[in-house]
């Protein structure tokens, strides 16, 4: 069962007032259900800090997050964490440790987390947030206490998103062609970026007009140019976050897969139960999170601006070839 946010704090707070919290907690959601919010929030109440306070530092907390150029967690910096937790903390508070992205620990770094949670340092609260639980290790997972979030974002999916959700249901593991059909799902996810940016440019060209008609009589010419330079990056920005978007309807949808093969009922997208639950029946559990590996891959190469056409093509192929 997944919460809201805030039903979800109000029960940490009754855990906390009334010495109930556990040494570990689970928080899993995604990139939309408030994860890291609800993890300031608790650190904030067990250390009498207001939430935007908390990953100031110098308050307890202590943040681990991918870093390196791989994007993943690595020992080293589970050693620094551990190290950390081992200092006393001041009276009254606790040493607050939040692994942001757990799910992108390096196998050795879960495997020495997982004796941090074995055996907890004194007066220390774990926290570990994670938009694909599943990929966590069994004996770290039995560990934790999880507090599954629900989406904050109610806007509905965009046009784009809708496709893109209808083109991997049209995925049938029985009459998949290989190659062929894993260019025809590549190739759809291109047209829809290329769609999304071209609206994007639309839209924000509409606007530069506009400033220029309201403006060119009032300004001197810098100006304009500098709003041109303003609605350039504008433009990519947003197209950055639009591809993240679609992005993570991918990783739902695989998601989904690792859920019907590991017998959970929850789906992200409910709508394409019938495809992902075939997909699950012919790949095995291992299989799976190698295709998910493959798309934080994905996601990593685009971060750094690899050439966003290849880099898709190589990962599509890998990942929808059955």
């Amino acid at each position: 069962m997944s919460f809201s946010r805030d039903v979800a704090l109000d029960y940490l707070r009754q855990a906390h007032e009334q010495n109930r919290l556990a040494h570990a907690y689970l928080i899993s959601g995604d990139a939309n259900s408030g994860k890291r919010q609800l993890a300031a929030d608790l650190a904030g109440l067990v250390n009498r800090l207001p939430a935007e306070e908390v990953f100031r530092g110098g308050s307890d907390v202590y943040l681990t997050e991918p870093e390196s150029k791989s994007r993943r967690i690595v020992i080293e910096q589970i050693r620094e964490l551990e190290h950390a937790l081992q200092m006393r903390a001041p009276a009254g508070r606790r040493k607050v440790a939040i692994i942001a992205e757990a799910d992108r620990l390096q196998p050795q770094a879960a495997n020495a987390f997982l004796k941090t949670l074995e055996e907890p340092p004194n007066d220390s609260l774990l926290l570990l947030l994670s938009a694909l639980p599943e990929v966590l290790p069994d004996t770290i997972i039995s560990r934790c206490i999880e507090i599954q979030l629900a989406p904050s974002d109610q806007s509905p999916p965009s046009e784009e998103e809708t496709h893109l959700v209808d083109l991997l249901g049209t995925i049938s593991p029985e009459n998949f062609a290989g190659v062929r059909d894993a260019f025809r799902i590549v190739q759809g996810f291109q047209r829809s970026l290329a769609k999304m940016r071209e609206t994007i440019q639309e839209e924000n060209a509409a606007a530069l007009k506009r400033d220029e008609m309201r403006y060119k009589n009032t300004t001197d010419g810098s100006w304009l140019e500098n709003r041109e330079d303003h609605y350039k990056a504008l433009t990519e920005s947003l197209y950055l976050q639009k591809r993240a978007r679609l992005m993570e309807i991918l990783f739902r949808w695989w998601s989904d897969v690792l859920r019907a093969k590991s017998g959970v009922a929850m789906r992200d997208l409910p709508n394409a139960r019938k495809q992902t639950e075939a997909i699950a029946q012919r790949l095995s559990t291992g299989e799976i999170l190698q295709r998910i590996r493959r798309l934080e891959e994905l996601r990593d190469y685009l971060g750094r601006n690899i050439q966003e056409a290849l880099a898709l093509e190589v990962t599509f192929l890998k990942v929808f070839r059955f």
